[in-house]
């Protein structure tokens, strides 16, 4: 990486902020012989999607934050050239019970049916699961095309999609939907998750943030399948790194933006020691942040809603209903997370509590891909841990964030343990110090650790992948327009941002393409 020292005086195109998104607007534009510069704070490149090793003296790099791939597009991948392998999953879920459990295969097939039928003791519910299902896919399999082409009108979408189907995914509150369309409250809150993954939403919110949230977890390549990255979220950005640096672009890391000033013919980026004049600007950093960056007030700030575990345990913990481990942890192992319980937990966090039964959900890289660890860590059976936990807004932390943290962290273990024939605490690593290797990240230290307002891992709340007004130039078009013509958003703030996508940097890319002719 280039370091500040070598910042040029000029550059026709500055991104400010390196994370992935970023990577692959520089790519594309150094490939249509742009000059680019990108500018990121850090040490290193790839903001949310990258692997450390958190624990001293333990040889596991974790996805320490991004740590699955679903909506990055196949010809996006393609395209770039990426040397990337993505795994599926042989677990999609595993919903614990206290004599068994709900079991979903990736390719689902006679266990998965056998296991809606143990627990709702019919055929009815998985029937309904599987017509769901297919109407999602109808509706993912009209827009995943679309996602590195200019927006499209909703019309043309709607005219892809049954009616039924746009008004249940699109017109009305999701909770509608699931509520009419399965009877089991399980059932239910497994289908609710997907709604709620970085969203702080009731399924009933009017304002429909959780059918977006819902349509970006299911929209992927058009199966919504979350793959595992081998090698990490890490060996992602360092992919994407590589094809910017080889097609030309400048990666510039300890750099940190102080200031942007836009004027008619270009911009002003401000570091803590010099100035780099651009024609010009593209914004992976949060519209939030750059913002702040212009001197402006930020009215409505983005607040995340999430704990972040990364755990290392020497073993996987037994399950007190004996389903094998391995098979459990696969996929993703749901916590709390039935429909009444997700509610609930909303409900108590909308007053300012933290949520007495947090929900949640785990699951295991390593089972799909040890490259993360040493050899000798892989062969005595270690194994990553990772939490995501829902509706735990910034203000639940506060006014004393570190107790609040243990207090987080402390009632999401229980919860595991809940389901646990031995307490997670008794198989989990330590590390050099004697300490157990448990990472928590609240919504505050994400924002401190990679400059994400309020902890939003989607950079604000995500819009729909289609026109929502008329469109008034390629910035415009593509959805990646600010209110200023010299600047557009090449980052999840842009309308079809969000996870690891790489789609906001394509459609910069493109946008700026075409407005320079």
């Amino acid at each position: 990486m280039a370091t500040r020292s070598a910042l040029p005086r000029h550059c026709e195109v500055a991104i400010v902020g390196g994370g992935h998104n970023a990577l692959v607007a520089a790519t594309y534009l150094a490939r249509a012989g742009v000059d680019v510069v990108v500018l990121e704070r850090c040490e290193h490149v790839g903001g949310a999607a990258v692997s450390e090793r958190p624990f001293p003296g333990v040889d596991a790099r974790l996805s320490r934050y991004s740590y699955l791939v679903s909506v990055m597009p196949d010809a996006l991948i393609a395209d770039l050239g990426l040397n990337l392998e993505l795994r599926s999953r042989p677990t999609a879920s595993f919903t614990p019970t206290a004599d068994g459990g709900l079991y979903v295969e990736h390719a689902e097939g006679p266990a998965t049916a056998e296991s809606f039928r143990t627990l709702t003791g019919s055929d009815r519910e998985y029937e309904a699961w599987q017509s769901f299902y297919a109407d999602v896919a109808e509706l993912a399999g009209a827009v995943a095309p679309t996602f590195l082409e200019p927006l499209p009108a909703p019309e043309d979408v709607r005219a892809r999609v049954d009616d039924d189907v746009w008004r249940e995914l699109v017109e009305q509150p999701l909770g509608v939907a699931l509520e009419s369309r399965f009877d089991d409250d399980l059932v239910r809150g497994v289908v609710a998750t997907d709604a709620l993954i970085g969203t702080f939403a009731s399924l009933h919110d009017d304002s429909l943030v959780q059918n977006r949230c819902f349509l970006y977890h299911l929209v992927g390549n058009g199966t919504g399948e979350w793959r595992v990255p081998v090698g990490g979220m890490g060996a992602v950005t360092a992919e994407l790194a590589r094809v910017a640096r080889e097609a030309g672009a400048q990666l510039t890391t300890a750099c940190e933006v102080t200031g942007i000033d836009l004027g008619d013919s270009g911009a002003a980026i401000a570091t803590d020691d010099r100035t780099l004049e651009c024609d010009w600007v593209l914004g992976g950093a949060a519209p939030a942040v750059l913002d702040r960056l212009r001197g402006r007030t930020v009215a409505d700030p983005p607040r995340g809603a999430q704990l972040k575990l990364n755990l290392l345990v020497d073993r996987l913990p037994r399950l007190r209903s004996g389903v094998d481990p391995a098979a459990a942890f696969a996929g993703t192992f749901h916590v709390n997370e039935s429909y009444e319980a997700l509610q609930s937990a909303y409900e108590q966090a909308a007053r300012g509590q933290m949520p007495d039964q947090p929900p949640g959900e785990l699951y295991c890289h390593t089972l799909t891909d040890d490259s993360i660890l040493s050899p000798g860590l892989a062969a005595s059976g270690a194994h990553t841990l990772t939490y995501f936990g829902l509706h735990l807004p910034p203000e639940v932390f506060e006014p004393d964030v570190a107790s609040a943290r243990d207090r987080a962290v402390a009632a999401s273990l229980a919860s595991i343990d809940a389901h646990l024939e031995e307490p997670l605490e008794s198989v989990l690593t330590r590390d050099a110090n004697g300490y157990a290797c448990v990472e928590a990240k609240t919504p505050q230290d994400v924002e401190a650790d990679v400059a994400m307002p309020g902890g939003h891992i989607f950079h604000g709340d995500l819009g729909w992948p289609w026109r929502t007004e008329p469109a008034d130039g390629a910035a415009s078009r593509w959805g990646v327009a600010t209110d200023h013509p010299r600047m557009l958003l090449c980052g999840s703030g842009a309308q079809r941002g969000g996870a690891v996508s790489g789609i906001g940097g394509d459609n910069a890319a493109m946008a700026l393409l075409d407005e320079r002719g």
